[in-house]
C-alpha cells in the first residue's frame, strides 16, 4: 500500500468520527490519550494563538520567522483548503503522508481504549478533531521539532489544543463567532479564548475591544503571566503600499524593524505580522532580546496565507479570501479599497451554516456592484438564496449560482466587460479551497476564455 493511500485512509477513519463542528467542552478526553501516549505534547515548546480572525495568518507568520532563525518548526492549523496534510506543517511542508500514516499506527491501541472507557461512561467517543489535535502533537515529537506554533480549534479553554502548556500565548482580533458554542458578548468570548493563558507564559495581543481586554488582563493576572498589547507593548508604526504587498515598520516587545517587505495585503495583514514579531521575540529571550534584521526580513518576506487575499486570476483580476464571518468581511472590504485600484467589485459568495450570513453579506454590500451567490461544496452550505436576499435588500444586482464553477464563470465573463472591473470569491474557507483548486485546473491565471 502506498504512503498515499494509507495517508487518505487516516483521513477516511477521522470522517467516521464526529465532525469537526461537533464541539463538547471536554479536554480532558484528549488529555487522556496523550497521557497514554507519554505527553508528546510536553517535548518541544510552543506557541498558541487563539482569536477569532487573523489566527492562521498570523501562525503562519510566527512559523516563518522561527523558521529564518533555523529552529525546527510544526504548525498546526484548521481548516484546510484541499488536503488535510496541510492543516499539519513540519519545517513549513505539509506532513508527509508516511509520517501521518505511522503517527496513526501509533496512537489507535490508545484510542480504542479510550473509545471504550467513554462509552463504559455513556461518553460520545473521541471526535475529528480531538485525534486530529493528537495526530500532531504526535507527529511533532517524532519529527522531531523545536517549537509548535499551535493555533485553537474553537475558542480556547476547552479546546483539545489546551492541553498543550503554551510558552506564549496570541490572542488575535476577537470579535462575536461561533455564539452558540463560546457565549453571546465578546466578555463571554474572550473570557473562553484567554482560558490558553497558562501559569507563568508571555502574553502579546492585538488591540481588542475593552472588554476582550479585561477577560484577557484578568486570566493572566490570576496565572502570572506578563500582557503585552499593540498599541502599547509594541506596535506598527508604518505601513505603505509596495509591489505585491506592503513594506512595514515594527517596534516589537525588545526590538524595532524598519522596511519589511510582507507579500500580502491589508491592514489587517501588516497588524498580523506585528503580532507575529512580538510573539516570537517574547519566546526566544522572553522578550528582552531583539530579533536579528535578516531573520525578520526572511521570515515575514517569506511569509504565505494561502486563501487569504490570494491573487489567483488575471485578465481579469480574480482574488480569493475566506472572509467567514463579519469582521473577517469588514477586513476584505478595507483591504479591497486600500490595495486595489478597481471601480467595480464583483463578489462570488458562498457561506457554510451555523455562520452569519446577513452579517458577512452586510459587510460586503458597500465595496461590490453585483453578488454572484452559491453554495459551497458541503452539506453545511447556507441557501444561496439568503444570500440573494440580502444583497436584493441593498439593491445589488444578484444572480444566484448552482455551483462555485458556475458563479466563477458568470463572474468573471462579468469583469471582462470592462478593464476596471474585477472578482473576490469569498465567505468561507471550503468555498476558498474550490476556488483554487478551480483556478488552478482551469488556469486563470492565462485570462479569461469562454
Amino acid at each position: 500500500m502506498s504512503d498515499r493511500t494509507r495517508a487518505d485512509a487516516v483521513y477516511s477513519a477521522l470522517l467516521e468520527r464526529q465532525g469537526e463542528q461537533w464541539v463538547q467542552p471536554r479536554v480532558e478526553r484528549t488529555r487522556r490519550v496523550l497521557e497514554l501516549l507519554a505527553d508528546p505534547q510536553r517535548t518541544y515548546r510552543v506557541i498558541h494563538v487563539t482569536g477569532t480572525n487573523g489566527k492562521t495568518s498570523t501562525s503562519r507568520m510566527i512559523e516563518s520567522l522561527l523558521r529564518a532563525m533555523g529552529l525546527r518548526t510544526g504548525l498546526f492549523t484548521s481548516p484546510h483548503l484541499e488536503r488535510f496534510t496541510e492543516r499539519i506543517l513540519i519545517d513549513g511542508e505539509p506532513v508527509a503522508d508516511a509520517a501521518i500514516a505511522d503517527a496513526w499506527d501509533e496512537i489507535q491501541p490508545f484510542v480504542g481504549m479510550v473509545d471504550g472507557e467513554l462509552e463504559a461512561a455513556g461518553d460520545a467517543p473521541l471526535t475529528f478533531f480531538e485525534l486530529l489535535t493528537v495526530l500532531a502533537f504526535v507527529v511533532a515529537a517524532d519529527a522531531p521539532i523545536d517549537v509548535l506554533v499551535l493555533e485553537v480549534g474553537m475558542g480556547g479553554e476547552w479546546d483539545s489544543t489546551n492541553t498543550a502548556d503554551g510558552d506564549v500565548a496570541v490572542f488575535t482580533p476577537i470579535d462575536i463567532d461561533h455564539v452558540d458554542r463560546l457565549g453571546s458578548t465578546i466578555a463571554e468570548i474572550a473570557t473562553v479564548k484567554a482560558g490558553i493563558i497558562k501559569p507563568g507564559a508571555a502574553v502579546v495581543s492585538a488591540a481588542q475591544p475593552d472588554e476582550a481586554l479585561r477577560a484577557i488582563r484578568a486570566r493572566a493576572e490570576k496565572e502570572g503571566a506578563t500582557v503585552a498589547v499593540a498599541g502599547d507593548g509594541f506596535a506598527l508604526e508604518g505601513q505603505t503600499l509596495a509591489v505585491g504587498g506592503q513594506q512595514l515598520d515594527i517596534r516589537g516587545v525588545a526590538g524595532a524593524y524598519r522596511e519589511v517587505y510582507l507579500p500580502m495585503y491589508g491592514a489587517h495583514q501588516g497588524a498580523n505580522a506585528a503580532l507575529a514579531v512580538a510573539a516570537v521575540e517574547s519566546l526566544i529571550g522572553g522578550g528582552t532580546q531583539p530579533l536579528a534584521a535578516d531573520v525578520v526580513a526572511d521570515g515575514i518576506g517569506n511569509a504565505t496565507s494561502p486563501g487569504r487575499l490570494q491573487l489567483v486570476g488575471t485578465a481579469p483580476t480574480v482574488l480569493v479570501d475566506a472572509a467567514h464571518n463579519p469582521h473577517g468581511a469588514r477586513a476584505l472590504v478595507a483591504a479591497l479599497d486600500e490595495a486595489f485600484d478597481i471601480d467595480e467589485w464583483g463578489a462570488v459568495v458562498g457561506i457554510l451554516d451555523g455562520k452569519d450570513a446577513v452579517g458577512i453579506m452586510s459587510a460586503l454590500v458597500p465595496a461590490v456592484a453585483r453578488v454572484f451567490a452559491t453554495a459551497p461544496d458541503s452539506d453545511r452550505a447556507t441557501d444561496p438564496d439568503v444570500i440573494a436576499d440580502v444583497a436584493e435588500a441593498a439593491d445589488l444586482p444578484v444572480t444566484v449560482h448552482p455551483t462555485l464553477e458556475d458563479a466563477a464563470d458568470a463572474a468573471r465573463a462579468w469583469a471582462t466587460e470592462s478593464d476596471r472591473r474585477a472578482v473576490v470569491i469569498a465567505g468561507s474557507v471550503v468555498l476558498a479551497g474550490e476556488a483554487l483548486r478551480l483556478a488552478e485546473l482551469e488556469d486563470w491565471k492565462s485570462g479569461w476564455q469562454a
